[in-house]
């Protein structure tokens, strides 16, 4: 049993300092780096082993992974951190424009194999991550960004956006013709990241308004016509669809259920809106999502988050991924921050020790994709289709920093 008091006692005023969460930060990018810079075909090589960093796949390239480590390196350089931060950022980001990208269309291929294309549907989550690293590396001061972000943005308006309901649609093919009439939260919920990430750098409105249009249709309108909380699948019509992958509840992209890591990002990102909007529903929307995350989703016996529960509250798939304990660490400083209530500060401090004794790979600094209910590390984490590159981790770190006020 490692949710302990003793244990989050011991470990608060470390997991506090700013100056310890920075040096966590600079650990993962160095778990990455250099062994993910691929100078064979260009871009990274994000398959490295959860174990020791060892390469186990040299030629894939799932376009998230891309955008995330542009992020994660910008990340590093905007924190001047190592001096390879730069050089790394700009070599992802060299990649992304000059082999994701059709010149001719400005759409994003989802996978490459070394420089050709495997996969070349549009998807709009890989879209939204483009958004997001561009931004990001624009952030930093990295690269020639804006004539790609422009296109980019005019893409996602043109093939994406759809005016009624206020949202985005999913995937579709090379030609830009849809590939099904699937609904869903989680691509919506990237946009809305990565047009936060696009305001924060130009100041255009045009970002902010989507970012809040988004959250506002998703986190406050359709969420009221269900639980109140955030539903993942809905109808080409974008009504709730209930039955969605019923019988896939342990789906690695798109399972049934409440996902309580999906509810810490939104928290997470409603604060975010937060502080541009001054809608009071933001706040109280975000304290609701989080509530309800610890609530059903944290596992008293064993600590960490469970993968879903059911719309009674009940557990369905008791794994332990990584992601959420990121996402909730982040989500708690932003909600202290908002409300002044410490006891966010003490789910931080209960989140950051569980991970640190469970999850965290002290020897390289990364962080194991998935446990048991019990914490034991799963068999399968090198033969996940996700590709983990820190992207949670470092973002739960840069929010630490930021709300610290220890980010420019």
């Amino acid at each position: 049993m490692s949710d302990t008091r003793d244990s989050i006692r011991q470990h608060a005023s470390t997991f506090r300092d700013p100056r310890w969460v920075y040096q966590h930060l600079t650990n993962v990018l160095k778990f990455y780096h250099p062994t993910c810079i691929d100078t064979t075909y260009g871009g990274y090589i994000p398959q490295l082993s959860d174990h020791d960093g060892t390469i186990y796949d040299s030629r894939s390239k799932l376009l998230p992974a891309t955008c995330r480590l542009v992020f994660n390196f910008s990340v590093g350089s905007m924190l001047d951190g190592p001096a390879w931060c730069e050089q790394a950022a700009e070599h992802g980001l060299s990649y992304l424009v000059n082999q994701h990208r059709d010149a001719e269309t400005g759409g994003y291929a989802w996978v490459m194999n070394g420089r050709d294309v495997e996969d070349a549907t549009r998807s709009t989550y890989g879209h939204a991550f483009v958004l997001f690293a561009l931004a990001s590396a624009g952030t930093a001061g990295i690269g020639d960004v804006d004539e790609y972000l422009d296109e980019v943005t005019e893409t996602i308006e043109e093939h994406f956006w759809e005016p009624d309901p206020g949202l985005f649609r999913s995937n579709l093919d090379a030609d830009w013709n849809p590939v099904s009439t699937y609904r869903g939260q989680n691509a919506n919920m990237h946009m809305c990241e990565a047009h936060l990430a696009a305001y924060d750098y130009t100041g255009d409105e045009h970002y902010l308004d989507r970012a809040y249009t988004i959250a506002e249709n998703l986190a406050l309108t359709l969420s009221d016509r269900g639980d109140g909380l955030l539903w993942e699948h809905y109808t080409e019509d974008w009504e709730l669809d209930w039955e969605y992958n019923r019988d896939q509840p342990g789906h690695l992209f798109r399972p049934w259920g409440y996902q309580p890591g999906h509810l810490l990002e939104w928290s997470k990102l409603l604060v975010s809106l937060s502080h541009h909007r001054d809608e009071e529903w933001l706040v109280e929307r975000a304290v609701r999502f989080f509530d309800a995350a610890v609530e059903n989703g944290w596992d008293d016996e064993y600590g960490g988050f469970v993968y879903n529960f059911d719309r009674d509250g009940e557990t369905i798939e008791d794994d332990k991924y990584y992601w959420p304990l990121a996402e909730g660490i982040g989500a708690t400083v932003l909600l202290n921050d908002a409300t002044g209530e410490e006891r966010f500060l003490d789910w931080y401090d209960r989140i950051w020790s569980y991970a640190w004794e469970n999850v965290v790979n002290r020897g390289n600094g990364n962080w194991y994709f998935k446990l048991t209910r019990e914490n034991e590390i799963h068999s399968d984490i090198d033969d996940s289709p996700e590709v983990k590159v820190g992207y949670h981790q470092i973002n739960a770190c840069y929010e630490v920093l930021r709300t610290a006020g220890d980010v420019d």
